[in-house]
This record gives C-alpha cells, sequence and structure tokens, in this order.
C-alpha cells in the first residue's frame, strides 16, 4: 500500500527569512555612514551699557563635511549693508569687522547668511578677505536647526553653520558696531549610518520576492494537505470495506488427529511457525490456510494470496469497488455448509465429466465414481456431525 507523507510546515517559513537575511547583509545592501561633527561656539563681547563683558557658550554648530576639524577665533566680521549683500555671494563684497582699538590686522571670522548662492562661492569670497574661519547661519523657516553642507575645493578654512536665531543675534550686535570675539571648538563626533537608493531597491525586490515564494509555499502545503487528508480517508474507508470482505472467509479451529492437517508438517507461510492445537485458521478460496492474526492485516494491505497471489477479495465476486459492498456485514457461514458447498460443486464436476465420456466408458467406471463419492460423503458426514455436537457442547465451529 503507498502511503502519503504529510508535509510539513515551517521549511518555507525559514527559507523566506534567509533570503530577506541575505538581502539585508548582501555587500553593497548598506549605505555608507554619514559621519559629521558639532561645533562649539562661544561668543564673547561688552555691553556699551553695562560696560559689563557677556559670555555665551554653546554647541549649537555643525562643521561642514570638507571643514577641517579644528578650532578658529577671531572677531566677527558681517557684509557691509551698503553693499546690499547679506549672502556674501558677490565676488567684491566687503565684510564690517567691529575692532577695539581699532586693531584691524586681527583674525576674523566671517558671518554669512545661507542662500543666494552656494556654500562653496560663499567660503571663497571671505576667504580671499583672508578670513581665518566662516560662519553661516541658517534660514528663518528651518528654526534652531542645522543643515549638512557640501563645499568641496574650499582649502583647509574652518566652516560651519549656526541656526538662524543664533545667527541673527550676532549679526545685530556686529552691525551696532560692537566688537564680539568668536571662539569655535570641535563638538561631538555623530555617525549616522542610512540606506543608499540602489539597496531600498534591492531590499525592495527581495521582500517582494520572499512574499511571492511564501504565498506560493502556502498553497503548495495547504494542496498537500487537503489531498493527504483526502487519502486518509479513502484509505480508511478502503480498509473498513476490506474488512468486511475478509470477515466472510471460513474460519477453523485445529484439533488433535485432524484429517487434512498435519500439524507437524504444516505451517502459516506469513509468520512461518507450525499450527498447533487450537489455533484458529483461515480458509482462503485457493484452499490455503494461514493463522487469522496473520492473514488478515495481510489481505487488509495486499488483498492477495501470499503463496498463490490469487485475488481473495475478486475470487469473493466483488469485481467492483470495495465501496460498492454493502453496509450490513454478512455473517460468517458455518463450517457444514461450506463442506456441503464444496460436496456439491465436487459431485456436479463429476457429472458433468461423466455426461461427456462415451456410453461404454461411462458404464465401466460408474462403480468406481459412486466408490469414491461414497466415501467423501462418508468423510463430510463426519465432519458435520462433529460440528453439531461441537455446537451443542457450546465450543466454538470447527
Amino acid at each position: 500500500m503507498a502511503w502519503r507523507r504529510r508535509p510539513e510546515a515551517g521549511v518555507g517559513a525559514r527559507g523566506a527569512l534567509a533570503l530577506l537575511a541575505l538581502a539585508l547583509y548582501a555587500p553593497g545592501a548598506r549605505g555608507r555612514a554619514l559621519e559629521w561633527y558639532s561645533a562649539v561656539v562661544s561668543t564673547e563681547y561688552v555691553d556699551p551699557h553695562t560696560n559689563r563683558t557677556v559670555w555665551s557658550v554653546s554647541e549649537s554648530g555643525r562643521f561642514g563635511d570638507s571643514s577641517p576639524k579644528e578650532g578658529a577665533q577671531g572677531l566677527v566680521g558681517v557684509p557691509r549693508a551698503a553693499d546690499r549683500d547679506p549672502e556674501g555671494c558677490a565676488p567684491d563684497t566687503r565684510f564690517l569687522v567691529p575692532a577695539p582699538g581699532g586693531r584691524g590686522d586681527a583674525p576674523w571670522v566671517a558671518l554669512v547668511a545661507r542662500g543666494g548662492c552656494t556654500f562653496k562661492d560663499k567660503v571663497l569670497v571671505a576667504a580671499r578677505r583672508n578670513a581665518s574661519a566662516v560662519v553661516l547661519y541658517n534660514e528663518e523657516g528651518h528654526g534652531n536647526l542645522t543643515t549638512p553642507m557640501s563645499h568641496a575645493g574650499t582649502g583647509n578654512i574652518v566652516v560651519i553653520m549656526v541656526s538662524y536665531p543664533k545667527g541673527r543675534e550676532i549679526l545685530d550686535l556686529v552691525q551696532k558696531g560692537i566688537a564680539v570675539k568668536m571662539t569655535i571648538g570641535v563638538g561631538t563626533r555623530h555617525v549616522q549610518e542610512f540606506i543608499s537608493g540602489q539597496s531600498v531597491v534591492f531590499v525592495a525586490i527581495a521582500f517582494i520576492t520572499m512574499m511571492i515564494i511564501s504565498l506560493a509555499w502556502l498553497i503548495f502545503y495547504y494542496i498537500q494537505r487537503f489531498l493527504y487528508t483526502g487519502s486518509q480517508f479513502g484509505s480508511q474507508s478502503h480498509r473498513k470495506e476490506a474488512k468486511k470482505i475478509i470477515g466472510q472467509l471460513p474460519l477453523h479451529t485445529v484439533k488433535h488427529g485432524e484429517k487434512g492437517i498435519d500439524v507437524d508438517a504444516e505451517n502459516c507461510a506469513v509468520c512461518i511457525e507450525n499450527f498447533k492445537v487450537k489455533d484458529i485458521i483461515r480458509i482462503l478460496p485457493c484452499k490455503h490456510i494461514f493463522h487469522r492474526i496473520c492473514i488478515d492485516p495481510w489481505l487488509l494491505d495486499h488483498r492477495t494470496c501470499p503463496m498463490c497471489k490469487l485475488d481473495v477479495i475478486k475470487a469473493l465476486g466483488y469485481w467492483g469497488e470495495l465501496e460498492d459492498v454493502q453496509e450490513m456485514p454478512t455473517p460468517e457461514p458455518p463450517l457444514g455448509s461450506v463442506l456441503a458447498a464444496n460436496l456439491s460443486i465436487t459431485l456436479q464436476d463429476d457429472r458433468s465429466e461423466g455426461s461427456n465420456l462415451p456410453s461404454a466408458s461411462t458404464s465401466d467406471s460408474a462403480p468406481q465414481c459412486d466408490a469414491s463419492f461414497k466415501d467423501d460423503a462418508g468423510e463430510n458426514t463426519a465432519l458435520l456431525e462433529t460440528g453439531r455436537s461441537d455446537l451443542q457442547r457450546g465450543e466454538p465451529i470447527s
């Protein structure tokens, strides 16, 4: 009998997870790490109303991508208002640098607004004016935020960005003629990992592929499960009907000195053990005998005699499917009726053979046939009488 292996769950899920892991950790799946440094901005000026020095320190700046990560200091200079170029984009932009005591050769830091031109143009304009550093303040719409700056090709000049409120505060002081000294220091290193656009596409394709494989696996799994359940149900129904048919085969109990069975010589072809007294045997249509507990499971699986390969189900007259068998089991016939049926069949065969022979030979062989018939009838009658006496004593039919 062919057995179906029940499909196991979890194989497709493990494969899908492995595919996703491969997509995430494949070379190039992750983009480069974004590294940037914050800047510590310190300002110092003298309040003209109170004649007191005011200090302010905050880590509110951000170094540009191409800027050297080092400190710088100097007086703050802003584009002149007369030039009307607060962004410092024009090549001839002049800067106002209030200096205490009129010292015009002191190092200074350019403060310009974002916008109007590229970051590189702003830095180069201030560098041509010998600025030691360039500070850009963000646009008003960004609030207190700073953004990355790309200004490759500006040399070794320090470039940072501060927020809009911080830049406007310093700008107002300088435009009032107050000298503001600014010191720039290196702040905290920040590392931010991000996934590149190419990696996002790769991961998306891998995820979609994983979903398609998972869906296909689920469909295959449930189809296999449905077929497995159906085959199990059909197999159980098949075995149930076959068991009813096998139950119609006659049984016999082995006794001492029984004719036709040599207890010491004959054995069961299934278990290869000799027949013993009181063993219950099953008699097949081909007249081969076996232990009932041995042959019944064999017939459920194979339907055929282990010795001559006779199809027992067909021999009993069931040519169609087993499902056509009636639900009510047929009782097992007594041994006497089986023997009587065999006897009648033998008699009919003898008569048919006798009718085909010439009349002369028939008259010669008639006494011999009658003699053999009487011997067989005597043996069958003795077995029938033995069966009746067993029934009266309550013993099993033999």
